[in-house]
Parts: C-alpha cells; sequence; structure tokens
C-alpha cells in the first residue's frame, strides 16, 4: 500500500482514505453494540389506500406509506396496471411505465385544456430556463427537432408521389 501511494501521490487527493490511520471510522470508536438491535423493531402500521394503488407483484403488501396523489387513470394507468403484471426486472415491466409517464403529460395537458386552462408548455418543459442558460443547447434541438419533420414529412411525400404513379 505504500509503494501504491508513493507511485500515485502526484494525482491530487489519490489514496486520500487509504491511510488506515487517518481513516475516522477506524478503529471504531465508541462502539455500544446497538447496531445489531435494529432488527428488533415493529412495523409501522399500514397506510390504508383510499385510491387504487399500484405495487409490485414481487411483494404480497404495500410498503408502510403509500403515494395517493395521482391514481392511475385513462390510457396510462391501462397501460401502468399492464406493466405491474410483470416482474420489476423485466423490460416488460420498465418500458410501459416509461411509455405510461409519456402518454400521462399528453393526457395531463388535454385535461388541462378541457377545464379551461391553457397550459405554459414552455414554462412548464423548461424551455425557458434553457434559452436563458443554455442557448447553443436549446438551438441545436430546434434544429434536430426541425429536421426530423421536415425529413418524416419529406418521406410521406415521396411515397404518396411513388403510390399516384
Amino acid at each position: 500500500m505504500k509503494q501504491e501511494q508513493e507511485h500515485f501521490k502526484h494525482i491530487k487527493g489519490w489514496g486520500i482514505d487509504a491511510d488506515a490511520d487517518n481513516e475516522p471510522t477506524y478503529p471504531m470508536k465508541n462502539y455500544t453494540g446497538d447496531d445489531h438491535q435494529r432488527s428488533n423493531w415493529n412495523r409501522p402500521a399500514l397506510q390504508k389506500p383510499s385510491v387504487e394503488v399500484l405495487h409490485s407483484n414481487e411483494r404480497p403488501t404495500y410498503s408502510a406509506v403509500i403515494g395517493e396523489t395521482v391514481p392511475p387513470t385513462g390510457l396510462s394507468g391501462m397501460i401502468r396496471r399492464y406493466a405491474f403484471q410483470f416482474s420489476e426486472s423485466s423490460y416488460g415491466h420498465w418500458l410501459p411505465l416509461l411509455l405510461a409517464d409519456r402518454i400521462n403529460v399528453v393526457e395531463g395537458i388535454a385535461d388541462d385544456l378541457a377545464k379551461g386552462k391553457i397550459p405554459n408548455i414552455f414554462v412548464e418543459r423548461g424551455w425557458n430556463a434553457e434559452w436563458k442558460y443554455n442557448r447553443p443547447a436549446r438551438i441545436q434541438k430546434i434544429l434536430i427537432t426541425a429536421v426530423t419533420i421536415g425529413a418524416v414529412l419529406a418521406l410521406s411525400q415521396l411515397k404518396k408521389r411513388i403510390k399516384t404513379k
């Protein structure tokens, strides 16, 4: 260890925690043995859900505290229910949840519009802040989006021309 420290001492901060004499938890100070008592605790009372709450099929019960503010609804809720049929270790669980999140954003905008509220998408998506603090990245994203939309439109026009011939 001393040889390694000498070899790499030109790197600032390297091995700062490698010296056992300088490490604050070595040797263990004021050890009382309480660390071994932490398994002797009583599980808190479970919160009773008042709305539908999705939980892993790998666990028999809910956790002690659950979130109830946004119950699964609409198309995104259907996708979430489908996703929770699968194990957390599979793509069948996580990919539908990602899709459901994206769909939920659109549902939220539609819900706002249905209630007569016009969402300020520029502020809510952080575009104003990005324009102010990271303008080159914002411009790059706008250009990439424009080129992608242009390419899709050009390809669709090309397909129409080929079909009409």
